[in-house]
């Protein structure tokens, strides 16, 4: 996970995010830490006061966010928020939002169905079912502009301080609407999930009047934005699933150094260390996968699309696995609240489903094959 620019500052960065996770504890990770720390500013251009950095430099916050399993809306705002907001025209009112989140301020949430997975023609297919789902809606009503639409299991939506909702114009263009929570018309739902350090929630909007230039269409020249957005997000969830797999794996290393049965340490038995070999290799296959999505998007590749379906496939059932395993072998203690193995499990198993499970992404995989 290396880019040319950042590369000699990677190390550090991954040990200031680890420190400063560490500290939150089980605590939501005050916001404002984060943005005094640059995370919010470092994929926007230093015209609006960021950092200029990459989805790779991201990717690293990512994992040490998944290996801390902290509770904090810093994924769906650096995956798809920042994300869809640079894929936009340039506009006043986007600008602003752009500088307001480098301070802090502002907390851009894009409207990404987490139960959803792009299908091959860049539609947006529920998960599952292989149906094509419409997405949110313009209609032009005398001079007001109105929004309507639905998007389930969005990951923080309570959380944002402006929606970025994709939506299609009256003219088949696309573009995203942006909407302040409160809006009338605009309702958020709470989505109850296994995983309590995450939040989801279901957007509807019914016949929303957008504010001037609260509309605003993808740039020129970028093809399949929506394609584009998912992959992020979905990139960002299995970086989740790999930290807290290396989590699960390193709190299982240092238990079975200690736990004696027998009179002698439990990783000293052969079983023992063949699972935790096993953990390790899904972790390696999953830490490379990942590593060749972020080439792919990075470099703009045409199979960038299939590295993240791959990466995000093994990837999230890797962590059910190793987080699975980390519990039966931490014994009776991993099966209670205390131990905090839970977390991981729960957090893999939430991660395994957004943004497509491993089945969707296999069937898109195959399917450039019939």
């Amino acid at each position: 996970m290396m880019s040319d620019d950042f590369g000699e500052f990677h190390d550090d960065l991954r040990t200031v995010a680890r420190d400063l996770l560490g500290k939150a504890g089980a605590a939501a990770v005050d916001w404002s830490v984060l943005a005094g720390a640059g995370w919010t500013g470092l994929e926007v251009t230093t015209e609006f006061d960021g950092t200029a950095a990459t989805f790779t430099e991201t990717a690293i916050l990512l994992e040490e966010i998944g290996r801390a399993a902290a509770r904090t809306p810093y994924p769906a705002v650096a995956a798809a928020g920042i994300g869809a907001l640079r894929l936009l025209e340039p506009n006043t009112r986007r600008d602003v939002v752009l500088r307001e989140t480098v301070a802090g301020t502002a907390r851009p949430v894009a409207v990404l169905a987490g139960n959803m997975v792009p299908a091959a023609g860049g539609e947006t297919a529920c998960a599952g079912t292989g149906g094509i789902v419409p997405t949110f809606e313009l209609v032009q009503t005398g001079k007001a502009l109105l929004l309507s639409g639905s998007a389930d299991f969005v990951l923080d939506a309570a959380a944002a301080t402006v929606l970025l909702i994709p939506a299609r114009a009256a003219d088949g263009t696309l573009g995203t609407a942006l909407v302040a929570p409160g809006t009338a018309g605009l309702e958020i739902t709470g989505r109850p999930v296994v995983d309590e350090t995450r939040s989801l929630g279901e957007v509807t909007t019914d016949r929303v009047v957008l504010a001037p230039q609260s509309f605003i269409r993808f740039a020129p020249g970028i093809a399949d934005p929506l394609r584009h957005l998912y992959d992020r997000a979905a990139l960002a969830v299995a970086c989740d699933s790999l930290g807290l797999a290396a989590a699960a794996l390193d709190a299982t290393v240092d238990y079975t150094r200690v736990r004696e049965q027998f009179g002698r340490p439990i990783g000293s038995f052969q079983a023992v260390k063949h699972a935790c070999a096993d953990m390790l290799v899904d972790l390696a296959v999953g830490r490379r996968l990942i590593a060749a999505a972020l080439t792919a998007l990075a470099t703009g590749s045409p199979d960038s699309s299939r590295s993240v379906s791959m990466a995000k496939s093994f990837t999230g059932e890797a962590a059910v696995r190793i987080a699975g395993k980390a519990m039966q072998l931490h014994g009776g203690i991993g099966y209670t609240w205390e131990s905090g193995i839970h977390r991981y499990l729960k957090r893999a198993t939430l991660d395994r489903t957004l943004y497509g499970s491993p089945a969707d992404h296999r069937r898109m995989l195959a399917a450039r094959y019939r």
